[in-house]
């Protein structure tokens, strides 16, 4: 347990790295393949946010295409492949990973009895506990289950995952939702059912005896059809077919709606929404966030943090209207294990609010990412998702997207870059608007241009970067990427190559990368280099780089590395 939680703390790589470590597209592959290739990329989840996928290799994250971090530290996930084959990982609380035992693996492992089964959702406690829907409509729960919050009857621990029937037997489950020891499952017919713990009436059933099966919440939801459910720690949360919203359970924070702090043991309907139909519910630790058919955020319940959003840290036991954007929201976010809020507007802006990284944000804060899972991966703790992560259904590319596949891809081409004896094929009206020495250097009737001032692996990234956006070079390579730039007068490139050269600095390359830095007049890679040789001062003056350099920058460095003490006993 002890080296899984040090491998999964030192676990820090980037989304970007891995795309660093990729390597171009091999020659002489057809079009059609290329393209294949580029598609089935672009179907890749972004799971580099979270660091337990640094556990992972490339070639794994490549077949991911649903994923789920859960866990008190988002330190479990749970993910399936494109072939719907199901894998888990990580410390393996209270046998949560479903692998039979309670050892925890820095290598996935693979669970046999969900192999083959199309996950359609999943959800997770505080203990935790698992609790999964296929797609077919069947439920499966593992984990803990101290309060019988797997549904089997017992409080013994669930160690693989086991089919729940009680109650749910010729029942489609279409949405699963835990608190932090209850479970709640959605029917096809609308139907809400319910078990586990009930302390404070959070399963609905009108007593505060925990439930050790599934049971039909009635009460008032006896006759509505349900289109919506979530949970909060201690509190259970429905919307029906007509917008209103029900709730039940605990209430200390005003997390009901109600206008009071007082538990509530069967559902009850929050009357403030009186003419607001709500559309979607979603529960943080001890608040809730509704989003109406209009688009607007009401929230309530506790604002230590800001998790309202409502400008200060009072708790409010009435909906309170959400100001993120004059736009329309179009998707709301929250999980029971955090207090941080974040929502989507209609023009794909992403909005943070609550607890963010320690910091307490008030209002909603307009951030640079594209979706709010990537919120509860970088600003929440802990950094868990509060949704199974699926990759889009449809095949529909994004204007970056769709450059990115014509890159290098001849049927489309209308000019070739011929570099040490291979093809590049690129846009003119790309490269034209999106490199200046190309507006002025290229003609229409171009066709094929020579290139003989760098080299293939350094003309081709750069070609590539014009259509990404990104580079995919070592830092060696990198130097002559850097000539480039600073040629071209291609600044933000410039930054990315001085970027890679300092990820990939050693003692052995060293000092070729600081002849670049001074060469390139790259001043900051160059301190950076410098620094580097420093601190590595004895080896570096071993390598063959160093008895290689150059009289006046060896001078130079001897006579800097003085100045600052190197060479004091």
């Amino acid at each position: 347990m002890m080296i899984l939680s040090t491998a999964l703390s030192l676990c820090r790589r980037t989304q970007a790295q891995i795309h660093m470590e990729d390597e171009p597209p091999p020659q002489g592959v057809s079009a059609k393949a290329l393209e294949a290739t580029l598609l089935s990329a672009l179907k890749m989840l972004d799971v580099g946010k979270w660091p337990i996928f640094s556990l992972c290799s490339p070639e794994e994250i490549k077949l991911i295409r649903q994923a789920c971090v859960f866990g008190s530290a988002g330190n479990e996930v749970l993910y399936a492949t494109e072939n719907h084959e199901v894998f888990v990982l990580g410390m393996n609380c209270s046998g949560c990973l479903g692998t039979g035992d309670m050892q925890s693996t820095i290598e996935p492992r693979r669970l046999d009895s969900l192999c083959g089964k199309k996950i359609a959702c999943l959800s997770y406690g505080s203990g935790p506990h698992v609790v999964l829907a296929t797609e077919e409509g069947e439920v499966y729960t593992w984990g803990h289950n101290a309060y019988s919050q797997l549904g089997n009857g017992t409080t013994n621990h669930g160690f693989i995952p086991c089919q729940v029937s009680t109650n749910l037997v010729n029942k489609k489950v279409i949405e699963v939702a835990c608190g932090s020891h209850h479970s709640m499952v959605l029917t096809s017919d609308g139907e809400v059912y319910t078990w586990g713990y009930n302390n404070s009436g959070q399963v609905g059933s009108g007593s505060t005896a925990n439930q050790p099966i599934p049971r039909r919440v009635t009460s008032c939801l006896q006759n509505k059809i349900v289109v919506n459910i979530a949970c909060g720690q201690m509190c259970s949360m429905a919307v029906v077919e007509n917008g209103e919203v029900y709730v039940w359970g605990y209430n200390g924070n005003g997390q009901l709606g109600l206008g009071s702090s007082g538990n509530q043991p069967t559902p009850c309907r929050i009357a403030a929404l009186q003419g607001i139909r709500v559309q979607r519910v979603a529960c943080g630790y001890a608040h809730t966030l509704v989003l109406t058919d209009e688009g607007q955020i009401y929230a309530w319940g506790a604002n230590s943090y800001g998790q309202l959003g409502t400008g200060n840290k009072s708790n409010q036991s009435y909906p309170t209207t959400v100001i993120v954007d004059k736009d329309r929201v179009v998707e709301i976010a929250a999980c029971h294990s955090a207090h941080t809020s974040a929502a989507k507007t209609q023009s794909g802006q992403v909005y943070m609010w609550g607890q963010c990284r320690g910091q307490s944000v008030t209002f909603p804060h307009l951030t640079h990412f594209a979706c709010t899972d990537d919120v509860f991966a970088c600003f929440a703790t802990p950094a868990v998702m509060w949704r199974l992560l699926s990759v889009e259904p449809d095949d529909h590319l994004t204007v970056a997207q769709s450059l990115k596949k014509e890159f290098d891809n001849p049927e489309t081409a209308d000019l070739k870059f011929l570099v040490d004896g291979k093809y590049i094929h690129v846009h003119k009206v790309l490269l034209k608007i999106r490199c200046e020495h190309f507006r002025s250097v290229l003609n229409n009737d171009d066709e094929i241009i020579e290139m003989s001032e760098f080299s293939y692996p350094v003309y081709r990234a750069f070609l590539e970067y014009l259509y990404t956006d990104n580079i995919r070079l070592p830092p060696e390579d990198a130097i002559g990427l850097l000539d480039l730039a600073t040629l071209y007068r291609e600044n933000r490139l410039k930054k990315l190559c001085q970027q890679t050269i300092k990820q990939g600095i050693c003692e052995e390359n060293a000092i070729a990368l600081l002849s670049a830095a001074v060469k390139y007049e790259a001043q900051d890679l160059e301190e950076f280099c410098f620094r580097f040789c420093i601190n590595h001062l004895t080896v570096v003056t071993q390598t063959q780089g160093f008895a290689d350099m150059d009289h006046d920058l060896l001078k130079n460095f001897i006579s800097k590395a003085s100045r600052v003490g190197a060479f004091r006993n």
